[in-house]
């Protein structure tokens, strides 16, 4: 299983929120560059990193963060917040984006989203299923859809999608533990599917559980910050598996 470091960016700075709330936002570092060497110098070779002002504002914003930790650091990074539209895809990929995740698009304009999939690849673009109440949310968790999230993810497995990011948004940022029942749920329903569990990590020994159900990636985010989770540890996690 992949660990995946998360950095949030608004206004340049890396912060993080509790359920999507921009409201609660913490700034814990004013140079994502230096918290993304951080990650690296500690084994970590994959990043999430979060386009805050760019999933309010519905079109890309920090993709000079983007560019220089790319341009900066060996990690591959996947990118989303915001991205609309084909001009958005192409400023993230030039960028240096490895991967880009789609979630309020992949709702409100699956026509875009799809063409996505035909013209980069199932490899490059990640579903975003972000849910409460197994409701999908969108715009940056503002609203709630009416999508139910398991349709949601299978219809457009059928499309071809492989990688899927889930945020259960009760548990993002709040250090209480991820939804495994949700991700049980989730894999036993869709075969083939490259899980990345996102939200609630807040111990060491959540990891290995979320490996042996067959998790292809976890997002840390909060827990590393807090120091719940030492690098020391993801590290190790990293070299035994």
């Amino acid at each position: 299983m992949r660990i995946i470091p998360a950095i949030d960016i608004i206004n340049s700075k890396c912060v993080r929120l509790s359920k999507g709330d921009y409201s609660t936002q913490k700034i814990y570092n004013e140079n994502p560059l230096e918290v993304a060497k951080m990650f690296e110098a500690h084994g970590v070779k994959y990043l999430h990193l979060v386009d805050l002002d760019g999933a309010k504002a519905s079109h890309i914003i920090n993709h000079k963060v983007l560019e220089t930790i790319a341009t900066n650091t060996s990690l591959s990074i996947d990118f989303g917040g915001g991205l609309k539209s084909d001009d958005d895809l192409r400023i993230a990929f030039e960028s240096g984006a490895n991967q880009i995740t789609g979630g309020s698009i992949a709702v409100k304009n699956p026509d875009i989203f799809k063409s996505w999939l035909q013209k980069f690849g199932a490899d490059k673009i990640i579903l975003g299923a972000d849910a409460l109440d197994e409701k999908v949310a969108v715009s940056g968790w503002l609203e709630e859809s009416k999508e139910e999230l398991i349709p949601f993810i299978q219809n457009y497995m059928k499309e071809g999608v492989r990688y899927v990011i889930c945020t259960d948004i009760s548990k993002d940022g709040m250090l209480q533990g991820p939804s495994f029942d949700l991700y049980q749920k989730i894999l036993n329903q869709n075969t083939g599917i490259k899980l990345i569990a996102s939200g609630g990590i807040s111990t060491f020994n959540e990891l290995p559980r979320l490996a042996a159900m067959g998790c292809e990636g976890t997002i840390v985010g909060k827990a590393i910050y807090e120091h719940k989770i030492s690098m020391k540890e993801i590290e190790n996690f990293i070299l035994n598996n």
